[in-house]
């Protein structure tokens, strides 16, 4: 069996797998600030038609322009790896396979989706796109894209990750961008929560509300998501139709496909175009794993709620904790998001795909077996599948059964090297959020009734 499985250039998938296609049921729409749908004008101020136009389609598969192809060359198709040596560490009758994402330009996945939103953007005539960042990946890979369309771009980086993680703020202004810490004091929604607390670590949800105010309030500007919205989930599925095609290479289909969730970029990414075969009967477990202090699928609510911390966004269907939780300065900072992707809570509250949180230490561990094995040192957000993985790649091992495993590595770790030092000094600890706390922030969900029917 080999251990690297690899495409040609020229295999690399031609169309974008829409999900939508293929869900029992139509996905709840977005609402506007009176609980009535909204339609493509409400996103417009943010957004270039060809982006709106994906968010809403229900195609199935979604030509990728060749300008964009011609970017994604640079370092796709991404290898599938066999993890034998991890297999042996474990001692288990699994077969463990990793798709790598960490070998792009920014070292995760979210360049796949960057450089489509900002070719869309240019082709719009826009000059200039803000963002936000948690852990700092989704800032590079903005940045980047924007560097290669010529884009001026803006990133509000959440402020605990900011320090946390100087040199992927390096990273951004090497490509070019302006790098803000989270809250700020340039637009309003940051001044309204250093009101409140002048000491606020920040959150995705308030980075968003800043890149938003930032972008709905010049013509010139727009902005763009990291993950969440059904675009983003779109463009990441080249992931998984890559990895289909590797496995068949080597006559493997999985038992089970992995990822860590967030926003669900990742998880969608991987697992959507496997979702097309579950639709059709094939039997398969898609796992979306969170942590045990943001346990968004696993202990929040399916509600609408907004997508930022302020509430400049439309209302979203989703699992959720609150739009105004603030989760723990883990160092997932990746993963320290409120809310999940519509259609990845969609498919979760109905059954279709499982949800799993892990806690800290845990992951950090998975993280250290797994570079220690497989000699690639995984950014803490996909230690969560890892960690994972191992857990059912032992339970193989006491049951016998020879399951395939996927996982997304979704990116290396090596600005996270901080993160490692404070698990090997024993500093960090695992963090169960309180139910009380979610309750209290789910107190504070808009209230807003719609019938689907």
């Amino acid at each position: 069996m080999k251990t690297k499985i690899l495409l040609k250039e020229e295999d690399m998938p031609t169309h974008w797998y829409n999900v939508m296609a293929d869900m029992p049921n139509p996905p709840a729409p977005p609402l506007g600030p009176d609980g009535k749908p909204v339609g493509p004008e409400a996103l417009a101020a943010i957004f270039p038609p060809a982006l709106i136009e994906q968010e809403m389609s229900a195609e199935r598969w979604i030509p990728i322009p060749e300008d964009i192809r011609d970017v994604l060359r640079l370092w796709r198709p991404s290898p599938l790896y066999r993890a034998h040596r991890l297999e042996q560490a474990l001692n288990t009758p699994a077969k463990i396979f990793y798709k790598n994402e960490a070998v792009s330009p920014a070292g995760s996945h979210k360049p796949n989706t960057a450089v489509a939103q900002a070719y869309y953007n240019r082709e719009a005539g826009i000059k200039r796109l803000t963002t936000e960042t948690g852990a700092g990946q989704w800032g590079c890979s903005l940045a980047l894209a924007g560097q290669l369309f010529g884009l001026e771009v803006r990133v509000f980086m959440v402020k605990v990750s900011y320090h946390q993680k100087p040199y992927r703020r390096s990273m951004m202004q090497t490509w070019g961008a302006n790098v803000f810490a989270s809250p700020s004091e340039i637009t309003n929604s940051g001044r309204t929560i250093l009101a409140r607390d002048p000491e606020s670590d920040g959150s995705l949800g308030i980075a968003i509300s800043e890149a938003v105010e930032e972008a709905a309030g010049r013509e010139d500007t727009n902005y763009a998501l990291g993950s969440v919205l059904n675009h983003v989930l779109l463009h990441q599925t080249i992931i998984g139709e890559e990895a289909k095609k590797q496995l068949e290479m080597v006559g493997e289909y999985p038992d089970m496909v992995f990822a860590p969730c967030g926003g669900g970029s990742n998880f969608g990414g991987i697992a959507f175009p496997f979702f097309a075969d579950k639709a059709a009967g094939k039997e398969i477990a898609l796992v979306a794993v969170e942590p045990t202090s943001c346990p968004t699928l696993t202990k929040g609510v399916y509600a609408y709620d907004f997508g930022d911390a302020i509430g400049l966004t439309p209302l979203l269907k989703m699992y959720t904790l609150g739009h105004d939780f603030m989760p723990p300065g883990i160092h997932a900072g990746g993963l320290r998001y409120h809310g999940d992707s519509a259609l990845v809570s969609q498919l979760h509250y109905e059954g279709l795909v499982d949800a799993l949180a892990v806690p800290q230490i845990e992951t950090f561990e998975a993280g250290v077996l797994f570079a220690r094995n497989e000699g690639i040192v995984p950014a803490p957000e996909s230690t969560h599948a890892i960690a994972a993985v191992v857990r059912e790649a032992k339970r193989c091992a006491e049951t016998g059964e020879p399951k395939t495993l996927l996982f997304n590595l979704s990116g290396h770790g090596h600005f996270d090297m901080a993160s490692y030092d404070r698990f090997f000094a024993g500093e960090l600890r695992d963090y169960d959020y309180p139910d009380e706390a979610i309750q209290e922030s789910l107190k504070h969900l808009p209230k807003v009734k719609f019938d689907m029917g």
